[in-house]
């Protein structure tokens, strides 16, 4: 019997981007669920992420709406979910090469720490060039951002098609 037959070595293996790009985007659902269910919970301004999401586009001016217009929903609706799929698919070449979708709670784990880092990232790195997310951090978008790893991350291991991910090379040789 071999010790590490699961081992987490990096192999050729490439993502299965379709699922990756669902994975995405279910965990785009997930997130805006979350936070804005937990938004009104807590008697916060729902409409404050939708402002902060629009304005990566639309500029500042977009912040200081107190209800925010179609136009600045259907923008922030397209930022957040292009944003959504793109982590998605960037999860997805971290977690096929090495094979964190080996098991349900391998996939998790993996997706909890991108989260985390994608919280980093989102409201620490990129605070640089849009100050107005530095007021949104907080353990609700830590949170929420966590969920997103997890959904991601665990859904794209329930549509991945495990063949996707082989080489040519490994088929033909």
């Amino acid at each position: 019997m071999e010790l590490h037959m699961h081992s987490h070595h990096f192999a050729r293996r490439m993502p299965d981007w379709r699922a990756a790009a669902i994975a995405g985007f279910a965990a785009g659902v997930v997130f805006l669920v979350v936070e804005l269910v937990a938004l009104w919970l807590m008697g916060e301004n729902p409409w404050e992420p939708t402002r902060m999401v629009a304005a990566i586009v639309m500029g500042r001016d977009v912040l200081s709406q107190s209800v925010p217009g179609v136009g600045v929903i259907l923008t922030a609706l397209v930022v957040h979910f292009v944003l959504a799929i793109v982590f998605g698919l960037i999860m997805a070449v971290i977690i096929a090469p090495f094979s964190f979708d080996s098991s349900f709670g391998m996939a998790s784990l993996a997706g909890a720490v991108f989260g985390a880092v994608v919280y980093l990232i989102d409201f620490y790195g990129m605070t640089r060039f849009f100050p107005w997310f530095a007021e949104a951090r907080g353990s609700l978008s830590f949170l929420a951002h966590i969920v997103f790893g997890l959904v991601a991350a665990d859904a794209y291991r329930q549509i991945e098609r495990k063949d996707a991910g082989v080489s040519r090379k490994e088929i033909k040789g």
